[in-house]
């Protein structure tokens, strides 16, 4: 190549690189808490009860379903489906969910299956968020509803759970979390689009009760807002509570998008089957969005959970239902994790719903070294201690709260349950192990 030839093509090669590469809206959005502790649960952890997934087994009728459909005969599981949802799936959700809401759902324009419940947040977001849009958020949220609300051009507003702890000395339930009426109402104003709404709520383990959510249903009427209603643990709730669907609230049909998981349902996370219901004139714009970008979800995958809520159906109310049988299950190990922290002196917040339980930490403090000038929040630092010198994984509470609120909330982590009985057992050894070491010292 000649000196002219090497001088261009330089230069060239400098003025493309010297353009501003990622979308604007990306900025900030980079760093992901799971990202950052799933690696760290993958390198140093013996239990992991970080990442809420369960390692016990999806149930037989479920695997046995996706057995048959890929041995069945019927090779066209095998290639596209209908875009917005396999026929037999969405027949089978707009039975139940008309069933459950009490009114007929037509499964062609009131259902849309989606890759898992996050892309069926994606969509709600992008659909329906413009920018300038304000979104309100109830904290402790799931991270991504803040990401999502950004990258649509909205503008996120926080309002806080508020912990009441009980005079008693009891242990503090997620109940005691609760919204400040006034506050609530004050975050609502012209430029409100929608809220976001998650019962059980995710980390915290709170089912909203029906006051409270005849609270947000009576705002978002006054103000016409959207509600986003993200309800993938609406089978996994405790104590005789009743997880109230907020679609079924007076005027809250029409202005509600409902987000279900097959992954929390059935405990097949990694299946990546999640839906939204609604009235077809939010649908339409979600269907929109879905068509440009993922535009079809695993035909076989589709199948078998079509199978099993068919099943779920005949048998809805009856001992034998699955969602009858898992929220005992699990209601058990919560009971024995609750057990356990409260033996070594990490408090727990016994959780209504959900995989999850925060613990307060607090009394902890004297065993994490200090780190001098570090900005990182103390919860995030705790964690990462023990999961290196315990081998015990679990989540900063602070992550799930915005960057003006998460200094406040930085004594919490947040544990998950759904584990086999084995790995509860060897979390136990550990904190015991933890509390002779804390008293020898």
């Amino acid at each position: 190549i000649s000196k002219l030839q090497t001088y261009f093509l330089s230069h060239s090669l400098q003025a493309k690189m010297s353009k501003p590469v990622q979308a604007r809206r990306l900025e900030g959005l980079d760093k992901n808490i799971w990202v950052e502790f799933v690696k760290l649960a993958a390198t140093y952890s013996k239990v992991n009860l970080g990442q809420g997934f369960p390692d016990f087994p999806a149930p037989d009728f479920l695997t046995e379903a996706l057995s048959r459909a890929l041995g069945g005969g019927n090779h066209m599981l095998h290639q596209y489906t209908r875009a917005f949802g396999h026929p037999p799936l969405v027949k089978v959700l707009a039975q139940f969910f008309g069933k459950l809401l009490g009114r007929e759902l037509d499964p062609m324009t009131n259902v849309m299956v989606t890759v898992g419940a996050y892309q069926a947040l994606f969509c709600c977001f992008q659909a329906l968020v413009d920018e300038g849009d304000e979104v309100i958020i109830i904290e402790p949220f799931f991270d991504c509803y803040e990401s999502m609300v950004k990258m649509a051009g909205g503008t996120p507003v926080f309002v806080p759970l508020r912990p009441n702890p009980p005079k008693d000395g009891k242990l503090m339930s997620s109940a005691d979390w609760q919204l400040d009426p006034a506050e609530l109402a004050s975050k609502f104003s012209e430029r409100t689009k929608a809220i976001v709404l998650n019962s059980p709520n995710n980390p915290l383990g709170k089912v909203f009760s029906r006051g409270e959510l005849g609270l947000i249903a009576e705002l978002c009427v006054k103000h016409d807002v959207l509600c986003i209603s993200d309800e993938v643990y609406e089978w996994l709730v405790y104590d005789g509570k009743q997880h109230i669907r907020i679609a079924s609230l007076q005027g809250m049909w029409d202005r509600t998008v409902v987000v279900g998981s097959a992954g929390k349902t059935f405990s097949a996370t990694g299946w990546k089957v999640g839906w939204v219901v609604g009235p077809d004139r939010l649908l339409q714009h979600l269907r929109t969005v879905h068509q440009n970008s993922v535009y079809h979800c695993a035909t076989i995958a589709q199948e078998a959970v079509a199978q099993g809520f068919q099943r779920e159906l005949t048998l809805y109310g009856k001992p034998e239902s699955y969602f009858i049988q898992l929220p005992k299950e699990l209601q058990q190990k919560r009971d024995w994790l609750v057990q356990s922290l409260d033996d070594v002196g990490m408090k727990p917040i016994i959780p209504e719903g959900t995989y999850f339980l925060v613990a307060d930490i607090s009394q902890f403090k004297s065993d994490v070294p200090d780190v001098p000038n570090s900005d990182e929040p103390y919860d995030y630092r705790f964690t990462k201690w023990m999961v290196k010198n315990k081998g015990l994984a679990a989540i900063p509470l602070s992550a799930f709260y915005s960057e003006a609120h998460k200094n406040n909330y930085t004594n919490f982590i947040r544990f998950c349950f759904a584990k086999e009985e084995a790995t509860l057992k060897a979390a136990n050894d550990i904190l015991q192990k933890w509390k002779q070491e804390k008293t020898s010292s």
